[in-house]
């Protein structure tokens, strides 16, 4: 993340950061970058280098909250064929996946009210049991109706000034890029969802697999609550939100962080395309907030 006035430019094989100092990080260790402040100058060579190496490059808005991703194009040889695939699903096939998807969402919510020490895991769990095929049933929005209250507060609004809400939105925009980014570098193109496919979102099928990567966010933000009355996210605050990508989640394979998550999810749905089997996908479980270590 840089939040104070820069020049980014290419030296050879690292990115360098002009400031009081110039720094220099490998392009080869970067997987996303936020541009957080108006006086921000890039070099063509820089944009190159991201879409070469695959790493999401999130532009900010007024309101210092993620607007734009740049990603990588046609960076998967077997592009045309994926997107075939993706054209070709069969709703049935498509239901029973997005009813897993959804599942696991309202498990990890369940999970975040425990490890947040809230009531009402068992509620939750209880939804998650009765997801059906393409949640007919609407699960997903009463357990979601249910849970935000009982992790904030009863008089809880998604649309409200607050904190809370700017720290949500802000976390969610970084996973949001990050699937993105992950969906390209595997062929599969972001407007073709499973179950989201409005024509004016040009992110529909990062917005189905983000669902069960929201609690992480979630429950970052309820163990950082702001005692203040003040709206708008420090730095601070930005940086331990992108920094959620780095977090240990538990997956089929083992734990690892949430970008190393989020490869997996997308690499398993590629195979629930091509095998026809909604059993291939890999889905995050919540754990806790532990940052990921490197040597495992």
């Amino acid at each position: 993340m840089i939040s104070r006035p820069a020049k980014l430019r290419r030296e050879h094989f690292s990115l360098a950061i002009e400031q009081d100092e110039t720094a220099f990080v490998p392009f080869e260790d970067i997987a996303v970058i936020v541009l957080n402040h108006r006086e921000i100058s890039l070099t063509h060579p820089v944009l190159s280098a991201c879409a070469e190496y695959g790493i999401g490059l999130y532009a900010t808005g007024d309101n210092h909250q993620p607007n734009g991703v740049f990603i990588p194009f046609l960076q998967h040889t077997r592009s045309t064929r994926i997107w075939r695939l993706q054209q070709n699903v069969g709703k049935p096939l498509a239901k029973r996946t997005w009813a897993s998807i959804v599942r696991r969402k309202i498990t990890n919510q369940a999970a975040c009210l425990r490890l947040s020490g809230r009531d009402g895991t068992e509620k939750l769990e209880s939804h998650a049991r009765r997801v059906r095929s393409g949640d007919s049933d609407r699960q997903e929005g009463q357990a979601a109706a249910y849970y935000f209250t009982q992790l904030f507060d009863r008089h809880f609004q998604r649309d409200d000034a607050r904190w809370v809400n700017a720290a949500l939105d802000y976390g969610y925009a970084v996973l949001r890029g990050a699937i993105t980014r992950g969906l390209v570098a595997h062929g599969l193109h972001p407007t073709m969802g499973i179950f989201h496919d409005s024509e004016q979102n040009a992110f529909n099928l990062a917005d189905d697999l983000i669902e069960p990567f929201r609690p992480l966010v979630d429950l970052h933000v309820i163990k950082h609550l702001r005692a203040d009355k003040e709206i708008d996210l420090t730095p601070s605050d930005k940086a331990t939100l992108v920094s959620l990508l780095n977090v240990d989640v538990g997956m089929p394979r083992g734990v690892m962080s949430a970008l190393s998550a989020i490869e997996h999810t997308v690499e398993s749905l590629v195979r629930v395309y091509d095998e026809s089997d909604e059993n291939q996908i890999e889905l995050p479980l919540l754990i806790g907030l532990t940052q990921h270590r490197a040597d495992g």
